[in-house]
């Protein structure tokens, strides 16, 4: 197998990255982080970061390092890649339904106990049980030598009820449904009930502070009633989990809400911040790129196209304002600035330009290392560990 000489390490300048690169500025992010935990920590409300943000096992232990407690992962896959690498005290905020996924979430549980799971379905809840059930999870035979309700009750698998409070994605409905689920779900064997989820990812973008919090708070109330409704019917309901960026310290302020879950703080984009400004959090991600073409006197192409920004969320923006950014292809973009605007903005040939995204998970999703600088020198090199993780 060939080998080539290209290998950036710690210490290297940016100018020795080639292009597309993903950076982040530490001091920014640095910052990022600790304006939310002291905003957030002194409430006593628990910080479970949500790592489909940067699927990187570096950055859950640098957040668990000022704070943190766990973490979120999206999907199965990305717990067992996030497991595998020393993080497991992890909720997986999709719900798990199939037989092979089940398979793989009992084969997860079995090494790494203190996964969580959210279940909107009785059916889904029950096809868990079983498989825990066939796998040897009660009278000893369990991972650790117990079991759910037939033996150490804390070996059974923690277990949430997933509520939906307006986003419609999944959940099951507030009030009867949440009800009659947590019934089913407290009668199986091998899954403990300990609270309830919400996410109100309808609210998380949308702009103007006050109509914001509204919403939010009419979610809470819908995800803090059901909570109080499980525990009149006798469950134990100690956590109450919920928020995003957008909303996480008006869920914090809701009385009954335990723990939230923001992500895309660390990095932030252009369509959170659209939503949200910039007071609290300032973009640190950006992608690097390199001028390829001229295409006119004010257009140039540059080497950042689908496969290293997405647009589900608009265009991306550069970090110097003024240029236009367009899409190319899959790895060509545009950028194009206005004539007023042309001694100021004018790039040439090979010069490089930092591309702030548009919405930032899935973008990352699309870049294998994170090279993370201070001050144009590379201090830290982490992996995207959960890159490609969607089942």
């Amino acid at each position: 197998m060939a080998t080539y000489c290209y290998a950036p390490q710690v210490g290297d300048p940016l100018s020795a990255l080639d292009t597309p690169s993903m950076l982040v500025d530490l001091s920014q992010m640095e910052s990022n982080i600790a304006t939310l935990m002291d905003t957030l920590l002194p409430s006593g409300v628990l910080v479970r970061p949500h790592l489909k943000t940067t699927k990187c096992a570096a950055l859950a232990a640098r957040l668990a390092a000022v704070g943190a407690t766990g973490a979120c992962v999206a999907k199965l896959s990305e717990a067992e890649v996030l497991c595998a690498k020393g993080c497991d005290d992890l909720l997986i905020t999709c719900v798990i339904v199939g037989a092979v996924k089940v398979q793989r979430l009992v084969e997860l549980v079995r090494r790494h106990r203190r996964v969580r799971i959210v279940v909107d379905d009785a059916g889904a809840a029950s096809a868990i049980d079983a498989a825990l059930g066939r796998a040897g999870f009660l009278a000893g035979k369990g991972a650790d030598g117990g079991g759910g309700r037939g033996g150490d009750d804390d070996a059974a698998l923690l277990t949430l009820v997933d509520v939906d409070v307006g986003l419609h994605r999944t959940g099951v409905q507030p009030g009867a449904e949440a009800r009659k689920l947590a019934r089913h779900v407290a009668g199986l064997q091998y899954l403990r009930l300990i609270g309830v989820q919400g996410y109100e990812g309808h609210v998380q973008h949308v702009h103007g502070a006050e109509a914001r919090s509204a919403m939010c708070r009419a979610s809470m109330a819908l995800l803090t009633r059901t909570a109080d409704e499980l525990r009149a019917d006798g469950h134990a309901i100690d956590v109450v989990t919920a928020g995003g960026t957008g909303t996480a310290e008006v869920c914090a302020a809701v009385a009954g809400v335990t723990e939230v879950q923001p992500g895309s703080f660390l990095f932030m984009d252009t369509d959170y911040r659209n939503a949200i400004g910039e007071a609290k959090y300032k973009s640190s991600l950006t992608i690097l790129s390199t001028v390829l073409s001229a295409q006119g006197p004010r257009t140039v192409t540059i080497d950042a196209g689908l496969k290293s920004l997405t647009t589900d969320s608009g265009l991306a923006e550069t970090k110097i304002k003024g240029y236009m950014y367009g899409v190319l292809g899959d790895e060509h973009g545009s950028l194009t600035w206005e004539e007023e605007e042309e001694e100021r903005l004018r790039l040439k040939v090979g010069d490089r330009v930092e591309m702030v995204p548009s919405h930032i998970d899935p973008t990352i999703n699309l870049h294998d290392v994170y090279y993370a600088h201070r001050d144009g020198v590379v201090e830290e090199i982490w992996t995207v560990d959960a890159r490609g993780k969607v089942q």
